[in-house]
């Protein structure tokens, strides 16, 4: 237990419960390729800058080759008692080719090694989320395609307001993807510099070239300031930020499933392979892959608050409390692409049932607003006299127990008189649904309108990858 990495400072070793809060080893794994890249680099640099000899170098390189291979076989064999990730390949380097292993370590600390790391390990992991939004994004493209022309109510409040195309309703979602996927890029364009060869927090003495270990890594440049270079969580923050919207997102998509799929609305039918059954009650269909999606979006709120309750105290540069940083990361992140993937299968094989849909488009007087337009535009009514008219027969038809359109034209004429048979042309709701032709509207063409772009804006997407 007292044979250290960090050398003689300690005589003895921590007893086991300080190896139990001190070990990131259990998580930090899962950065073995992150950190091998980088140990690539740096050798690579060094022997460039003749800091280390080139044999060395070739020594170093085809040392940490061999431990990658042996990881991504799941041949390797993790130790706690080395603490991490680094101290793990370290280890296991000096096993392969000696005390030619002590020089990789040469410039740089475990402060920048695990930044550059994270860093490398975040921005995989957005671009793997970006290529799922899109995914998903293409699938609510094709339902909205689809079903240009299905009527279904509107909501506000969860009360019927407006009739809308349920494919205009889908690319709401679109839209609300299409900002996930920007937040995304966002977030990795600011964390795309690279922190290596800030070493402790001062920089280093060597004559190092952090230009070309950050162009080696797919970085856009070297962070500007060393103290920042290796205490700086933002780039974590700001991906798990992104991540908790996007999940806030899926989260009310999940719960439409919910609702709509219930025998009270109806309008849904969901795929055998995203529902389960009841133990007890055979007839149940249970909405189970769309609730945990729900639930799952508090795991990843929950991981954004933890960060930043764990950032928000700390002077710089480096504190062991970042340690913390990981874990939480690593969950939500994983739990997002998770609820990404389960959402494109289920809206990919959910059943529509339009019927139903077109059945609740006319409850609740969903074309009063027509019939206040109408008065606007054909009777000049203001709009307030209009409103008032309107809620009038509105009244009236809920006391005959009818629609607005079966009220007759003489109970219209009762109201106002400047009403005439022209109004039966706009109470229906499929009228209703093609008057609103204005930009972002819900009218049919307006929806064919918009799959075009968004098919044009997937496509570049998948082209540019």
């Amino acid at each position: 237990m007292s044979n250290r990495m960090w050398g003689g400072r300690f005589g003895g070793g921590p007893d086991d419960i300080m190896e139990e809060i001190n070990a990131s080893i259990g998580f930090d794994q899962r950065l073995f390729a992150q950190d091998i890249r980088g140990s690539l680099a740096h050798a690579e640099m060094l022997v460039a800058q003749g800091i280390i000899s080139a044999e060395d170098g070739a020594s170093i390189s085809q040392g940490l080759s061999q431990i990658l291979a042996e990881m991504e076989a799941g041949e390797f064999t993790f130790s706690r008692a080395l603490e991490d990730i680094h101290m793990n390949i370290e280890a296991r380097l000096a096993e392969l080719i000696g005390a030619t292993a002590g020089r990789l370590h040469t410039a740089r600390s475990r402060n920048d090694q695990v930044a550059t790391d994270f860093r490398l390990y975040v921005r995989d992991t957005l671009d793997h989320l970006a290529a799922q939004i899109s995914r998903l994004m293409g699938v609510l493209v094709a339902k909205a395609e689809a079903h240009a022309d299905t009527i279904m109510p509107g909501f506000t409040h969860l009360q019927p307001a407006q009739p809308v195309s349920f494919g205009h309703h889908m690319l709401a979602y679109v839209e609300m993807l299409s900002r996930d996927h920007g937040r995304l890029m966002d977030a990795r364009k600011r964390l795309n510099e690279s922190p290596l060869g800030a070493a402790a927090l001062a920089g280093t003495g060597f004559d190092i070239d952090r230009h070309a270990t950050a162009q080696a890594l797919g970085f856009d440049a070297p962070t500007g300031n060393s103290m920042d270079s290796v205490s700086a969580r933002d780039f974590a923050l700001e991906a798990l930020s992104a991540a908790a919207i996007c999940a806030t997102h899926l989260s009310r998509l999940a719960e439409e499933i919910v609702v709509f799929a219930t025998p009270n609305f109806g309008f849904f039918t969901l795929p055998d392979a995203f529902s389960t059954g009841s133990s007890i009650m055979p007839q149940k269909r249970n909405p189970d892959a769309a609730e945990l999606i729900r639930a799952k979006s508090g795991r990843i709120i929950g991981s954004l608050t933890g960060l930043f309750v764990v950032m928000k105290g700390l002077p710089l540069a480096y504190s062991k409390d970042m340690q913390e940083d990981k874990e939480g990361v690593f969950n939500a992140l994983d739990s997002l692409s998770l609820c990404l993937a389960a959402m494109a299968g289920m809206m990919d094989t959910l059943g529509v049932n339009p019927t139903a849909m077109r059945a609740a488009a006319g409850s609740g007087f969903s074309t009063a607003t027509d019939l206040a337009d109408w008065l606007v535009r054909e009777a000049g009514l203001p709009f307030r006299d209009a409103h008032h008219a309107t809620g009038a027969l509105v009244a009236m038809a809920e006391e005959k127990a009818c629609l607005l359109d079966e009220l007759s034209l003489a109970d219209m004429q009762s109201v106002h008189a400047s009403i005439t048979q022209g109004i039966y042309d706009v109470l229906s709701v499929e009228n209703s649904v093609k008057s609103r032709t204005s930009y972002g509207g819900t009218a049919p063409d307006n929806v064919r309108a918009m799959v075009a772009q968004w098919q044009a804006w997937l496509k570049a997407r998948e082209v540019g990858q």
